[in-house]
């Protein structure tokens, strides 16, 4: 089964794979107020999904039923938002007198949105000389919605965003991190891309082991200061394991203790985002408030999982979460590590990514040897040995995760009854 299984069709009031691509392409709308006044349930739904999305985290919106009368009627005792979107089913002669008497209401400063349902170009011209910063013709999908949002709000000059890579073990010791560093290190490599990796296991993280390295500094002094992180600050923080490699090394440490709010990273992603094309998280196998608002907002999620009865479920769990999470998104991607371990009963690979209808990025058989030696040595597994099969599959990872490449689909096999067996045992 492939990765079409988590689609979900448009007339369902979900999202379309069309959307869900379109989506990835948008950068996060600023901290802005927006106000919908909508006349029917076409418009409205789509509109109150777009204020669900990730990308509209810092937007506030609120949709309100009834069009540009009650608009109008709104706004005499209202201040007006950053935003008013305004659907109108009106001919284009009325829609241009009631414009008029909501102007005398608005803020200068607010910018409209006009969704209509007269594709008129006369209209448009029209509504653009007179202010209207866009008309868009109904039906209008979620993806319409955040993208003229976007064309708004996003300056198209800014500095672009780097995108931002989550690795969680469906398992503690599943490999998770080693995969983690291990593709950062292949991505910085091959592609000459600067890289940031961040561990965010600040009490048992491996990274500064991983990577041989003793900073004297990390990400604790940008969680426990978010008011000091700039661009500047965060540069000063970061060790160089490698020409295009930096790391924010976790102190490793008991000597505190690590109780965060949900969005105490979000400070130091955002930043570190406007400061590197590419950003790997390195995320402890915990749920909390900040895991889970870490994983929600990351552009890409990878799963790390061993052939298990509980790192099924638990895998299950997870991919179940974000389609709730992060309905306009793409599927959280599977590596299947450790395969083949000698005498020990596995779940067959097909099986375990069937049960989940994913398609894994890869799967890892279990090589304790070159594992082992790479990481009693602080070296990666491509300065280990090159030619080993295993590099290689990590350098496809790398090659899927920057969009050089593409999942290679499976044959379909068999589904095993192993989901049926995991709800036999919790009864």
């Amino acid at each position: 089964m492939s990765n079409l299984a988590y689609d979900t069709a448009v007339d369902g009031g979900e999202t379309s794979q069309q959307d869900i691509a379109a989506m990835q392409a948008l950068r996060p709308i600023p901290r802005i107020s927006i106000q919908a006044f909508c006349e029917t349930e076409g418009v409205a739904n789509p509109v109150e999904r777009a204020g669900e999305d990730r990308r509209m985290a810092k937007a506030h919106l609120k949709v309100h039923m009834g069009g540009i009368a009650t608009a109008i009627e709104f706004y005499q005792s209202a201040p007006t938002p950053n935003l008013i979107l305004l659907e109108s089913r009106s001919e284009p002669t009325q829609l241009l007198e009631q414009l008029t008497q909501l102007s005398e209401y608005c803020d200068p400063t607010s910018k409209v949105v006009v969704i209509g349902h007269y594709n008129d170009v006369g209209l448009y011209r029209e509504l653009i000389r007179s202010g209207i910063s866009e008309y868009v013709i109904a039906p209008v999908s979620m993806a319409d919605i955040v993208s003229v949002i976007s064309t708004i709000f996003v300056d198209p000059e800014a500095e672009p965003i780097g995108r931002s890579i989550a690795f969680i073990g469906a398992k503690g010791g599943v490999g998770s991190s080693t995969i983690a560093h291990n593709v950062a290190w292949a991505m910085s490599s091959l592609f000459k891309s600067e890289v940031v990796v961040a561990d965010l296991d600040l009490a048992f993280g491996t990274a500064n082991i991983n990577f041989d390295q003793d900073p004297a500094q990390g990400i604790a002094e940008a969680v426990f200061s978010p008011e000091r992180i700039d661009e500047v600050y965060l540069d000063r923080l970061l060790a160089q394991c490698a020409q295009h490699l930096s790391l924010l090394a976790a102190p490793s440490t008991l000597e505190r203790v690590y109780d965060f709010d949900p969005d105490a990273f979000t400070q130091l992603i955002d930043t570190a985002q406007r400061s590197v094309p590419l950003l790997v998280l390195d995320v402890p196998h915990v749920w909390t408030g900040w895991t889970k608002n870490t994983l929600t907002k990351a552009d890409d999620i990878v799963i790390t999982a061993t052939p298990e009865l509980a790192n099924l479920r638990n895998t299950k769990n997870l991919v179940d979460m974000f389609k709730r999470l992060r309905p306009n998104d793409p599927p959280p991607k599977l590596i299947i590590n450790q395969a083949g371990v000698p005498k020990r009963p596995e779940i067959a690979s097909s099986d375990f990514a069937d049960s989940l209808g994913l398609s894994p990025m890869s799967v890892i058989p279990f090589e304790p040897l070159l594992f082992g030696n790479a990481a009693n040595n602080g070296r990666m597994l491509g300065e280990m040995d090159a030619k080993n099969p295993v590099v290689g599959t990590i350098n496809e990872i790398a090659h899927v995760l920057t969009g050089r490449s593409e999942i290679k689909p499976r044959k379909k096999a068999g589904l095993g009854n192993l989901l049926g067996k995991l709800s036999r045992s919790k009864k």
